[in-house]
């Protein structure tokens, strides 16, 4: 197992943050554009030989490029599966990606506190990724646009006067841009009437809701990500302002649908969230969704000012480090599914009885 992996398994990425604007509901932003190399089939015909130059090109333009502060490139080629599931699981590379074969190389570079990274040769040759903690669209763009230039200066970009960047999927093709945010929706999962009407709208604003990892994934936990639709005849600056627009509704939906569940039940949210950190601190084997389930009651509890000794920071880091990449690799060796149960479960202990989680 790659010896840099349990660096990785003790620490989470700064997306995770507490404190971040709106982050009792908002997790985090996260922008990404798709781009490819001219002179290159797109990464579904590219050939062996012509594969490999193109990944040795890309690294060292990458590299060299400084799209990010201390930036390192990690191949995946023959990368082990608990590194790809680490990586997945820190939403650095796609599920998609995660899975891919290994015909040629593919990889992953991103900088210090792993807010901008670049994945190689995923769908397209490059997906260049911000991500912040919180509700921070601007602040990505920003930082985006900085990234997107540094590589574009040092890497030839596959560009149509009519159409805009060229991309693998039609969907893509014009801006290449992917703007979603992660939201943290408990109170709306108690209300199904209510959680209809978000959905509705998103759909009306062309917005997709879609599960934790993203597309093709169910909701774990009451965690959610809204993204744009379409990006083909639509400016940047017009797909994020379908988010700046649709966000705040979302977020007074729940926060509304919170204080009545408070006001008029009570005693039965008390009840789910107290039930979630007693069993959180006392199972001695418990599975992955058990854990997001019940730390999503407890990240709602602490929201709401009922667990108030508990650091929301905290509650953020263990959704990502008891997952099974995380796991394994502060293991430092494959486990089979019941032996992650175990190690999750005393984890999950030792954090939240005020330990550290080492």
């Amino acid at each position: 197992m790659e010896p840099y992996l349990k660096t990785f398994s003790d620490r989470v990425g700064d997306w995770l943050a507490a404190g971040s604007p709106e982050s009792d509901v908002v997790v985090s932003t996260r922008i990404r554009l798709a781009r490819n190399v001219a002179g290159y089939p797109f990464v579904a015909r590219l050939k062996g030989e012509q594969a490999a130059e193109l990944a040795q090109v890309l690294r060292e333009r990458i590299l060299g490029s400084g799209f990010a502060e201390e930036a390192a490139y990690y191949s995946l080629r023959e990368a082990s599966q608990v590194c790809r599931d680490l990586f997945k699981e820190r939403h650095l590379i796609s599920r998609e990606l995660a899975a891919a074969n290994a015909k040629w190389e593919r990889g992953v570079a991103f900088g210090r506190g792993e807010t901008v990274g670049v994945m190689v040769n995923e769908e397209d040759h490059l997906r260049i990724q911000v991500l912040l903690p919180g509700l921070a669209l601007d602040a990505a763009w920003e930082r985006m646009e900085r990234a997107d230039r540094a590589l574009g200066e040092r890497i030839e970009y596959a560009f149509h006067a009519d159409f805009g960047f060229l991309t693998a999927c039609p969907t893509n093709v014009g801006t290449g841009l992917r703007v979603s945010v992660m939201v943290h929706l408990p109170g709306l999962g108690m209300a199904e009437r209510e959680m209809k009407r978000v959905f509705n709208a998103a759909a009306k604003t062309n917005l997709a809701v879609r599960g934790l990892h993203g597309e093709g994934t169910r909701a774990t936990g009451d965690f959610y990500q809204i993204s744009n639709q379409i990006t083909l005849g639509r400016s940047e600056l017009e797909i994020l302002e379908d988010l700046r627009r649709m966000v705040p509704h979302i977020l007074k939906y729940e926060r509304d649908v919170r204080t009545h569940l408070l006001r008029d039940q009570r005693s039965s949210i008390e009840d789910r969230i107290w039930r979630a950190i007693g069993l959180l601190r006392s199972a001695r084997s418990i599975t992955t969704d058990e854990a997001i389930g019940h730390l999503s009651a407890v990240r709602l509890g602490v929201h709401l000012g009922l667990l108030p000794d508990l650091d929301a920071g905290a509650v953020n880091r263990l959704l990502v480090l008891t997952q099974p990449g995380h796991l394994q690799a502060r293991a430092g060796k494959e486990l089979e599914a019941a032996e992650r149960d175990v190690q999750r479960a005393a984890l999950l202990r030792r954090v939240l009885d005020g330990g550290n989680g080492r």
